[in-house]
């Protein structure tokens, strides 16, 4: 999983290193006022200050008017002021900076908001504090004064942003111009980039030199620390002992006297590095606390990882909780804030209707979280990674989407079974496409460096049950090449349940049926409890495995076991199910019958599992005859509650059509309906969710 960066810069909430400049602007301005009015410093009555883009010191009206419309969330209002001002003065760099602020701040628009900071490092008159402090001297009397620090504010914020869009190197350039031009001291802002561009010991001796002065503030330590804790999680043999990273928490732990709450990214980061210690309670924990004050500029999404632990540990209804807790904490996120995470927020929620059942809706997800824009600036992880998991889950989404209409054609009549079938193949091109995608980008050395590594805190999070599905996109044989290096690189220490499983995935690829065995027991022996979902598709394999040897009786208990922990597994590996199907005798039931033992979800055998169909129940049950799924029809409208525009399109030929299909969705899901309304306030369209809709509420509406 990714850290994050500790501390983001926003319009109202400058760096520290602005503040080393507050007095010297305040009395800078003075001057300027001294010289254009002739008067003596003393005789000036100092009004009350105005904080404008973090300073007290601007003076221009222009700008003042735009901070004031910003505090009374007059949104358009200021972007219509600001747009006023640069129509008037439109070489102002003043002008350019203020309209940069706006769309960053009301709209996130970065492109946009880095032109305008171009155009005012261009236009600017002042470029370093000698000027600066001449300016008072030069001003012609009766001119109106000026705010000198245009131009620092400019390379501050260009720094900022060329961090977030991942220009790492101009995001260095700039501090260090700001540095030079001005004399302020920015070594703690260079650990992220440095890091970010795998600069590791450069970030640790950055790092190292801001802990080393003697007057070091709070805010400087706590960067430094959490730079420091990046290095040492970057390390491929990192051991359990992370000092860093404690000491990192330990500091906003020992300041929580000053402020109620923790920082959220303190409290994530933390949550991260107790998952690389695969301390998976501990983690839960710590994301707890941070879900527990909600923070619009901050770059974390606690519920993000609260819903991939529930997904991870089979929670499905804890998970549906942390979905709805996730969009409203998105929708409180400023702007800004919102463009960089946006592409964390679809893959979540893609994942989550993955296992749902709503596979059209992942798959729709997941691609557009694959052409999002890189804004990864606040994250350890880089584009190419998020690229990567986008395209492995687009791929996975369509491939559930094209198996799941091959459900839906199995159980008609053969002239709807041959249209439903011909309609899903462009479902199975598309999934192919994505997995060609996913490969080649998974192919990259870099991407895959650390990929097997459990819970890599400097990547992005692919859950764990998922990362065997890189196998199937590269092959077994680079697989296994692949877990071989990672366990030389130390990527598996202490964690040998992981490599195990990972090997039972290459053996089954393989066909290696004694391989999978072998390897399958040492993982269940080793990975933790709360891998349930990793577990239930290891236990797959070996069902599978001991099917094939002919051991029918281990066959069902682990296909029982892997079916209850995570039903939506066989239809993502496109497998089938063996079932011994018994009947009533009914005439629907038969009709069942014969719909069921062609569906691609089921194979027929007098060995597998019971698949018992009468005329009013459908039961699947294990060898001890205890109950897996049982589904009791329902009428015709109320069902089909998930299926896609495309199945609904078709017409189901009869009763038995629909109870088969319903059948199967309720047996390959995991429980969770989702209305429309929802599902789109997922997808971001018709529905909107926003804070100041319906104030402190803390779940979605009622739709």
């Amino acid at each position: 999983m990714a850290l994050r960066r500790k501390k983001h810069q926003s319009t109202h909430e400058r760096s520290q290193h602005v503040k080393q400049i507050l007095l010297l602007g305040a009395v800078v301005s003075a001057c300027l006022s001294c010289g254009a009015t002739g008067q003596n410093l003393s005789e000036i009555e100092l009004p009350a200050p105005e904080i404008c883009f973090g300073l007290r010191s601007i003076v221009e009206p222009e700008a003042l008017a735009v901070c004031s419309a910003l505090d009374a969330s007059q949104r358009i209002r200021a972007r219509e002021l600001a747009e006023q001002w640069l129509t008037s003065a439109p070489t102002s760099s003043a002008a350019h900076y203020t309209l940069a602020e706006v769309l960053l701040t009301v709209e996130g628009n970065v492109p946009r908001a880095l032109f305008h900071l171009n155009q005012a490092e261009a236009n600017s008159k002042i470029r370093s504090f000698d000027q600066m402090v001449g300016a008072g001297t030069d001003l012609p009397e009766g001119s109106a004064p000026e705010t000198p620090l245009w131009h620092y504010l400019t390379l501050n914020q260009l720094s900022s942003v060329h961090q977030l869009i991942g220009n790492q190197e101009e995001s260095l350039r700039y501090l260090d111009a700001l540095a030079e031009a001005y004399g302020v001291d920015l070594e703690p802002y260079k650990g992220w980039p440095l890091i970010k561009l795998g600069r590791f010991e450069d970030a640790r001796q950055s790092a190292l030199r801001v802990l080393a002065k003697d007057d070091v503030d709070r805010f400087s330590e706590a960067q430094a620390w959490n730079t420091l804790c990046a290095v040492e999680l970057s390390a491929p043999q990192e051991s359990q002992a992370a000092p860093a990273c404690d000491k990192a928490l330990e500091l906003d732990e020992a300041a929580q006297n000053t402020r109620e709450e923790l920082s959220t990214v303190t409290l994530t980061n933390a949550a991260e590095v107790a998952l690389s210690r695969l301390r998976i309670d501990q983690a839960e924990r710590l994301i707890d606390r941070a879900t527990r004050y909600p923070n619009p500029s901050s770059v974390s999404n606690p519920w993000i990882q609260k819903l991939y632990l529930t997904l991870a540990q089979g929670r499905f209804d804890n998970a549906q909780s942390a979905l709805e807790q996730m969009l409203v904490w998105r929708n409180r996120q400023d702007p800004l804030i919102g463009v960089s995470n946006r592409a964390e927020h679809f893959l979540a929620s893609a994942t989550f209707l993955l296992l749902a059942g709503y596979t059209e809706e992942a798959a729709r997800l997941a691609e557009s979280a694959l052409n999002q824009p890189d804004r990864n600036g606040n994250f350890s992880a880089d584009d190419a990674q998020k690229d990567a998991i986008a395209a492995l889950l687009t791929a996975l989404a369509f491939r559930a989407d094209y198996e799941r209409q091959l459900e839906f054609a199995a159980a008609q009549e053969w002239g709807v079974r041959l249209s439903a079938t011909a309609s899903a193949q462009l479902t199975r091109l598309a999934a192919w496409r994505a997995g060609r995608r996913a490969a080649s980008l998974f192919a990259n050395a870099e991407t895959m460096r650390n990929r097997l590594r459990p819970y890599g805190p400097l990547d992005v999070h692919i859950p764990e049950w998922i990362e065997p599905e890189i196998a199937r996109l590269l092959g077994a044989g680079v697989f296994t090449s692949l877990i071989e290096d990672a366990e030389t690189r130390g990527s598996f220490s202490g964690a040998q349940g992981y490599k195990h499983s990972f090997a039972t995935e290459s053996a089954a690829l393989r066909h290696d049926s004694d391989g999978v065995i072998d390897e399958g027991t040492l993982a269940l022996s080793l990975l933790p409890d709360a891998e349930a979902m990793l577990r239930a598709r290891v236990q797959w394999h070996m069902a599978r495995a001991y099917w094939q040897k002919g051991d029918s009786g281990s066959a069902r208990s682990f296909f029982s076991a892997s079916l209850r922990q995570d039903p939506s597994l066989a239809r993502r590996l496109g497998a089938g199910i063996p079932v011994a199907i018994s009947h009533d005798g009914t005439p629907s039931a038969l009709a069942l019958a014969d719909r069921l033992s062609i569906s691609p979800r089921f194979e027929a055998s007098p060995e597998g599992l019971a698949l018992e169909i009468s005329a009013n129940t459908l039961c699947l049950r294990d060898s001890e005859e205890a109950v897996i799924s049982c589904y009791t029809p329902t009428r015709k409208s109320e069902s089909l509650t998930g299926d896609s525009p495309a199945i609904l399109s078709l017409p189901l030929a009869n009763d038995s059509a629909l109870v088969a299909v319903e059948f199967q969705r309720q047996l390959f899901g995991i429980g969770v309906e989702l209305s429309k309304a929802q599902r789109s306030a997922i997808m971001g369209a018709s529905v909107v969710l926003r804070s100041q809709s319906y104030g402190n509420d803390t779940s979605l509406p009622d739709f």
